[in-house]
């Protein structure tokens, strides 16, 4: 790869293994991690509100990503839309995220024991009792927030729109 560009957008998607140790680093240099995680099939500004203010928590902030066959289990056989490796590479291209992790479970729990984020960061249309790995994240002197949804902007959205156009 002759673009330093591409290969910074590249070298910002790692294996679960290759995070970890990321994440022990900025453990060590006393550095605030954010973590959140979602779908983020087709990209919109909605993604990019939730993402600045969760990215605001802290000093590095990482996303776990669905693969595609767990976006296919949880949202059906016509997502996702954009593949696993071009959403990685969507999110990672955004000067805020530090990190994207791939995960294939239902849940980003393993990744979230594996990372313990300083922060765990979602959406108002959950609460800490329903947010996977809050409870791990707390217990490890973390903690939970809940950042206000983004009203009218919404992939589902977007894709209804297109199929009526």
């Amino acid at each position: 790869m002759n673009n330093p560009v591409e290969a910074a957008v590249e070298s910002k998607i790692l294996s679960l293994e290759d995070a970890v140790s990321l994440r022990k680093q900025w453990k060590e240099d006393k550095q605030k991690v954010v973590f959140t995680n979602g779908v983020f099939d087709i990209l919109h500004a909605g993604h990019v509100k939730s993402l600045t203010n969760a990215r605001a928590n802290g000093d590095k902030l990482i996303i776990g990503l669905n693969a595609d066959a767990s976006v296919k289990r949880l949202k059906g056989d016509a997502r996702p839309i954009i593949s696993e490796r071009d959403r990685a590479i969507l999110l990672a291209g955004l000067q805020f995220v530090d990190l994207v992790v791939l995960f294939p479970d239902d849940t980003p729990l393993k990744l979230i024991e594996a990372l313990l984020p300083d922060v765990l960061v979602k959406s108002a249309d959950y609460n800490v009792e329903t947010i996977v790995g809050a409870k791990e994240v707390i217990a490890n002197g973390g903690e939970v927030k809940i950042m206000p949804f983004v009203q009218g902007l919404s992939t589902t959205a977007i894709i209804t729109k297109i199929k009526n156009e």
